[in-house]
């Protein structure tokens, strides 16, 4: 499944009202230039834009006529907003099979496709059961509506209770240079052994809100002068460096940071180099 995906995924939960508020040209224009520089993978979340990012999408989509197989297209959903219309009135989760099922289709009408590529349980619940996963994944996959099943934000004791019954493909999990949990608790290990796709949202984290006076902050500026490349280049170098085969999700709409992402697959960071800034964020050695 892994090469499917571009090794850079663009996040689109800014590309509406959340964020730029783009117009249907705008979109399309966004669409095509990151698909002719090779960034053809698309991360949404049916919440997005409080519901409304995905038709957004779907409506510069089509206007911009690129076949439905250059692109891969990935959507989650779970997540149940407080929303007068959706009679919601407090956030919580939503994991029965006639929800998730409806939910699915609602992304597929909203993005204008008759399939996923990649279909997220976006948090994990309390409540969820594995039944009403299985019976709504199961049907999903039978009829061609997903490609494949995964989720987002899970723990490893949380894959394996869903993994029972259902193939876990992708778990896409906050992780960065400032945010190393996911390695020091070894979930990205537990990725590797069990061949789950790791892709990684907010992949700078706080990198760029360094203070000068921290040692991050001085080591990242020494070794991006070093590698002749930027700061986000080296950040991005970092996690692509770990041997889980990190996807990162970039949330930027700026189509120069877009290619300047791409840029970060070509540089070739140095063993020890990738030590020094281990140590710079957690601030200690390593045992």
């Amino acid at each position: 499944m892994k090469q499917n995906f571009s090794r850079i995924i663009q996040g689109c939960m800014t590309w509406g009202i959340w964020g730029k508020n783009f117009n249907t040209s705008e979109m399309t224009k966004r669409i095509s230039e990151n698909v002719d520089i090779g960034v053809t993978t698309f991360d949404h979340a049916d919440i997005y834009g409080n519901y409304t990012t995905e038709e957004a999408f779907g409506q510069a989509f089509q206007q911009s006529q690129i076949s439905r197989e250059k692109i891969q297209l990935i959507s989650k959903c779970g997540i149940q907003l407080i929303n007068e219309k959706r009679n919601t009135y407090v956030k919580h989760y939503n994991f029965d099979s006639s929800y998730i099922i409806k939910q699915a289709e609602q992304s597929l009408k909203n993005l204008k496709t008759d399939y996923l590529d990649l279909f997220l349980l976006h948090r994990p619940s309390p409540l969820m059961q594995n039944d009403e996963i299985l019976e709504a994944m199961t049907q999903l996959k039978s009829q061609g509506k997903i490609k494949a099943f995964g989720v987002s934000n899970f723990t490893p004791q949380q894959i394996d209770y869903l993994s029972q019954h259902i193939e876990v493909s992708a778990n896409q999990i906050e992780c960065s240079l400032t945010h190393t949990k996911p390695i020091d608790d070894e979930t990205l290990l537990y990725h590797q052994q069990n061949d789950i796709t790791t892709m990684a949202w907010s992949p700078l984290g706080e990198s760029l809100k360094l203070g000068e006076n921290s040692v991050l902050k001085q080591n990242l500026n020494k070794l991006s002068k070093q590698y002749d490349c930027s700061v986000s280049q080296l950040v991005l170098t970092w996690l692509l460096h770990h041997p889980a085969q990190i996807y990162p999700v970039i949330g930027t709409t700026n189509p120069e940071r877009v290619k300047a992402a791409l840029g970060s697959l070509d540089i070739k960071l140095k063993y020890q180099d990738w030590f020094v800034l281990y140590e710079a964020s957690r601030g200690h050695e390593v045992d």
